[in-house]
């Protein structure tokens, strides 16, 4: 997920009550939900591929789950002592062990997060390189930034800095909400919502320490009961999907995926792989028939296509294929040699060259990459 829901995320347990265990919990459980994303620097000394072939692995797994905590409470310790109680020397200290357990509990978070959507994370890694997907919300969900928001904005103080942060949040976030191709339907839900938790606070007024704490436990299991609801309607929306395609003829199926939309809970884009082909359509709660299937299958040469082979030997195919889901090949055909498009079927229906959607290589009589 984003980097906004990570840190709404352990915003909202701080307002549980947990931020009266020590001092610095809130910013304890915002930068520990957070860590794991260190592995995004790799960017900076690597082109993209490179970030897609090292991304939610090693900081995601368990080795980095027992040793982040440890490095989180470090630099919130430190920041404590050299930063905090030298500008406040009277400020309570913050308390060790309280950090280090906040620091697993936030970083628990980040992993089970990232799980629920199609982008997926190794769980287990480096013991195993396997990919994870939960399929059940889009990678930013605006219904996680409403419910977990509204958690930490009723919880929380309401002075003048608070207040000015809050606007510039929601208008940041209304900004990329209206601009992006959404239905209709949701921008004015997301607007309805926005007002009804101004109103909410507004009644609320700033809420004392206990009622605090049950507003921060009430939002947070009512966002988490969404994200298990989302996680059981992509099972069952799964499970249509396998009717469907047996009625349509569509088998032997090796694997289906139903992709979240952005912003819409009652339908998705649907993914079917069979030993010769991906099956695209769309899936929809509320429509007869509710899955419908695209006109033709989306066919690849073999991955051991000598010149598929020789492709998938360049630096960046082969790391595009460490985390392509369903990877496909498109050769043709050159005067001088070949190109070969290298995609994967979760994005076939954007562009099919750049980033996710997936790259192309031109190869000489060789098999040589062409690199002019």
């Amino acid at each position: 997920m984003d980097n906004l829901t990570h840190s709404l995320a352990g915003a909202a347990l701080a307002a549980t009550g947990l931020r009266r265990t020590t001092p610095l919990a809130t910013a304890t459980l915002v930068l520990a939900a957070n860590a794991p994303d260190v592995d995004a620097f790799v960017y900076l000394f690597g082109d993209s591929y490179d970030g897609l072939a090292f991304r939610r692995g090693w900081t995601h797994g368990p080795i980095a789950m027992a040793v982040l905590p440890f490095v989180v409470a470090a630099v919130i310790l430190g920041w404590d002592r050299w930063v905090r109680r030298r500008r406040r020397p009277d400020a309570p200290p913050a308390r060790p062990w309280p950090v280090v357990l906040l620091a697993l509990l936030g970083g628990l978070t980040h992993p089970a997060l990232d799980w629920m959507n199609t982008y997926g994370i190794r769980l287990l890694m480096p013991f195993d390189r396997r990919w994870f997907y939960g399929d059940a919300l889009f990678i930013i969900d605006p219904w996680v930034w409403l419910l977990l928001g509204a958690t930490v904005f009723l919880a929380g103080a309401w002075s003048v800095r608070a207040r000015i942060r809050w606007v510039v949040l929601a208008a940041l976030a209304t900004t990329l909400v209206v601009a992006t191709p959404i239905p209709v339907a949701a921008k004015l839900t997301w607007s309805a919502g926005l007002a009804a938790i101004l109103t909410a606070r507004r009644r609320i007024g700033p809420p004392r320490s206990e009622l605090a704490a049950r507003i921060g436990q009430w939002g947070t299991v009512v966002a988490t009961l969404y994200i298990l609801l989302m996680v059981g309607s992509d099972r069952a929306a799964r499970r249509h999907v396998l009717d469907a395609a047996r009625d349509a003829g569509i088998g032997p199926v090796e694997a289906v995926m139903v992709a979240p939309l952005p912003a819409d809970p009652f339908g998705g884009e649907v993914v079917i792989r069979t030993p010769d082909a991906y099956h695209t359509g769309d899936f929809r709660w509320f429509r007869n028939p509710q899955v419908q299937f695209g006109a033709a299958p989306l066919r690849s040469a073999p991955a051991d296509d000598p010149v598929v082979r020789a492709a998938a030997q360049i630096d960046a195919v082969r790391d595009f294929l460490v985390w392509s889901r369903f990877p496909f090949y498109e050769v043709t055909e050159l005067s001088d040699g070949w190109r070969v498009l290298i995609g994967d079927a979760r994005y076939a229906r954007d562009e099919r060259v750049g980033g996710l959607a997936g790259l192309v290589v031109l190869l000489d009589r060789e098999l040589r990459e062409i690199t002019e």
